[in-house]
């Protein structure tokens, strides 16, 4: 998509310029997720501001503004919104000085990115540097939210899974390693457009290492210094889709396992869809029949269903005839073919030869019913791999953390001036912050909100100055991001 930047904005904003009060000099902005509808956690994870920067802020801006010429980008820019709302009194001076001077005059103050923080604390901040271009400082307001919203919403998910995973492999096998790789995301198909699952899926891996997302790759290569050569930035194993089984017939389902653990992936991890017609099957006559060559190979052996509610067929369903597979579910029906090992912790870990992973309609709160079934029927949660889908990663909205970008600071004619918003017809949850916003950290290391704070507060808190005047002052790399994520755990 060839975005126009100079109109990469929310139509209403086009004559905001005018429209503040004569001899505006600087508008103040924060970012902030106001409030969450997640009732797991209060707490956001900060990703994807300097994707935006590096590539709207600075390539964008560029390419289509700043290095064409000015007649042509205000020809364009006249064309577009005369068209749009008609003849009016917009006029293309400013965006004639804007270009005139070459660069954007706005400066970006934020938390650092993989940063842990509550609600209703500010991200970052933004303002004009030069006074001419007050009108900047929320013009760039549509464009910055699309773009940071998703990310951080999408890291503060994959965290989430991250630190549930953690906590029950902690309870139940001790072993943390595997962590890493059981929140796999299968988002891809499922998103809105490739841009979003790639954005999404960077987010993703700040928590994980296992994506069928392979741009997300690209993209933190990219952007945030990634390099798959020296590091593990995300992978995947081989694996099977419906097509493939079914393809091979029904009759021969058993051929087409052993045809893949055997002929095509004699070693290695090999995941194979395992419900295309009978799973229950596949788990107790299969799995039989097959053993000998699975527990010959160097390699695990994945099985994976995607039908059925995800927490009985892993844990089993306490409603079905007892005995049956269905009641059992599939770990206990792999442990009984394949058995395994006990933890130090007391909890049963399957034979290293087969595993589970499960990819449909997964949630935060179905893995931890999942992984609290398997605990309850003495099984570690590291038996399972939960493939995270657009069913977690793309119902979500802006309004799901209440991000939103608002000024709250004014300079008018040399006064300052605090601003902000409190509707009498709301709850409260659209209030703003006034004034200068700054944000500090305690003893303890949590971020908090000061509202009216000084200029001296706003340049030495917890923000660092990530964007000034058309460059990028803080580059920081997925290496450090994932660490300061991770720290948090």
């Amino acid at each position: 998509m060839n975005l126009n930047p100079v109109t990469a904005i929310d139509g209403y904003k086009v004559d905001h310029r005018r429209q503040y009060p004569d001899n505006t000099q600087i508008i103040f902005s924060n970012l902030t997720a106001r409030a969450t509808r997640r009732e797991y956690t209060k707490e956001m994870v900060f990703f994807g501001l300097q994707y935006f920067v590096k590539n709207f802020l600075i390539k964008t801006w560029q390419e289509n503004f700043f290095a064409q010429p000015k007649e042509a980008v205000v020809r364009q820019f006249s064309r577009r919104i005369n068209n749009y709302l008609g003849p009016n009194n917009v006029g293309t001076q400013h965006i004639e000085e804007l270009h005139d001077l070459g660069y954007l005059p706005i400066k970006i103050l934020a938390l650092p990115e993989g940063a842990v923080y509550p609600v209703k604390v500010p991200c970052l901040v933004i303002y004009n540097t030069d006074q001419r271009f007050f009108w900047l400082t929320n013009y760039l307001e549509t464009i910055l939210s699309t773009n940071v919203w998703g990310m951080c919403t999408s890291a503060t998910t994959a965290h989430e899974y991250r630190k549930i995973l953690t906590t029950y492999a902690k309870e139940t096998d001790g072993n943390l390693d595997f962590v890493t790789w059981q929140g796999h995301d299968f988002s891809f198909r499922g998103m809105y457009g490739a841009e979003a699952a790639t954005m999404s899926g960077a987010a993703h891996l700040l928590s994980f290492s296992g994506t069928d997302t392979i741009p997300a790759i690209d993209f933190l290569e990219d952007y945030y210094g990634a390099n798959s050569d020296l590091e593990l930035v995300g992978g995947s194993v081989a694996a099977t889709e419906h097509s493939v089984m079914c393809a091979g017939g029904m009759d021969n389902e058993l051929e087409t396992f052993r045809r893949l653990i055997q002929d095509i992936y004699p070693a290695g991890i090999v995941s194979i869809v395992s419900d295309s017609w009978d799973f229950w099957q596949v788990m107790t006559d299969f799995t039989v029949k097959l053993k000998a060559q699975i527990l010959a190979r160097e390699g695990k052996v994945v099985f994976r269903p995607d039908t059925g509610c995800p927490v009985k067929m892993i844990c089993g369903d306490s409603d079905a005839p007892a005995g049956t597979p269905e009641f059992k579910g599939a770990i206990e029906c792999l442990w009984e073919v394949f058995g395994g090992t006990e933890t130090a912790q007391g909890y049963k870990l399957l034979d290293p030869h087969v595993g589970l992973i499960y990819g449909d309609s997964i949630t935060i709160e179905r893995a931890t019913a999942i992984c609290q079934g398997l605990k309850d029927k003495g099984f570690a949660s590291t038996n399972v791999v939960f493939g995270i889908g657009s069913y977690t990663y793309q119902h979500v909205t802006r309004d799901t953390d209440g991000f939103a970008v608002k000024a709250t600071f004014a300079r008018i004619a040399n006064e300052d001036r605090e601003i902000f918003k409190a509707p009498k017809t709301g709850d409260g949850t659209k209030n703003s912050a006034k004034g200068l916003v700054a944000v500090f950290q305690n003893k303890d290391g949590d971020f908090y909100l000061k509202d009216q704070a000084t200029w001296d507060e706003v340049n030495h808190c917890a923000f660092v100055p990530v964007f000034e005047n058309g460059k990028l002052l803080n580059e920081v790399t997925l290496a450090e991001v994932r660490a300061r994520l991770t720290a948090s755990l």
